[in-house]
């Protein structure tokens, strides 16, 4: 038995990195998921995958999408269990430099995007009696992980504050909510940053990057009852790096 046989997942930003990663681990485990992208690439995630993966073409930061996501996930699959908020972008500048375009366009994605997708994913599940929420915030909300990082620093730390606000406000009708923080992941955009920085992997104790696969174990474990009794934490998967910084 999978740890989530029985269970639906909807995955934000699934056509590649952590969040596809996190959609093949799922399916491994006996989940149906819901596998939304923007980019086009969520296809090619269902495709691989099979017929328990549903692809959805979906802007995380426009709320009528958001919501035809979950009805999506309802008609296709009777129900919501979890909901992965994964979908986000990166981009830096000195705080002097940062250009209020800039800054709306990373708070629509990687703090408007997670609210939404926390708002009706609550709504969803508490029809079916609760579930599980997991949001993708980052090393760089717990500690001063590197320069030019300003805006996309508040933006995660928001994704932490409204995390523990869902936690404690729906703890009684069985949502439970956490946050992800990952340090240097070796997506293809986590890899251009090492490639430009090969520094960069000297910073965590562990001196070296984590795999996609890695945070999705994690994600699998809160997700799932493993985690019965966890709810409303923010927990680095950083090789150490954040234990290094504080």
């Amino acid at each position: 038995m999978g740890d989530m046989d029985g269970k639906v997942a909807v995955i934000t930003g699934a056509g590649a990195g952590m969040a596809k990663a996190c959609a093949e681990l799922f399916v491994q485990h006996g989940a149906k998921v819901v596998a939304a992208d923007i980019s086009g690439k969520e296809k090619d995630t269902a495709a691989e995958l099979g017929e328990a993966v549903v692809p959805v073409h979906c802007d995380v930061s426009q709320e009528d999408q958001v919501v035809a996501m979950f009805e999506t996930a309802v008609r296709e699959f009777g129900r919501v269990d979890a909901m992965l908020n994964v979908a986000g972008i990166a981009d830096g500048a000195p705080l002097a430099d940062s250009t209020l375009e800039m800054y709306d366009r990373i708070m629509a994605v990687d703090l408007k995007g997670v609210f939404l997708g926390t708002k009706h994913g609550i709504r969803t599940m508490r029809a079916t009696g609760g579930g599980a929420i997991v949001n993708w915030a980052s090393l760089a909300a717990l500690a001063t992980s590197g320069a030019y990082a300003g805006v996309y620093s508040a933006a995660k730390a928001g994704v932490i504050a409204l995390t523990r606000a869902a936690a404690t406000e729906y703890a009684t009708v069985g949502i439970r909510a956490n946050s992800l923080c990952p340090g240097i992941i070796l997506t293809d955009m986590g890899q251009n940053a090492v490639q430009a920085a090969p520094e960069k992997l000297q910073k965590p104790a562990m001196q070296r990057g984590g795999t996609p696969q890695e945070v999705a174990e994690l994600a699998l474990f809160l997700a799932s009852e493993r985690s019965s009794y966890l709810t409303g934490l923010a927990i680095p998967i950083d090789g150490g790096w954040g234990s290094l910084l504080r």
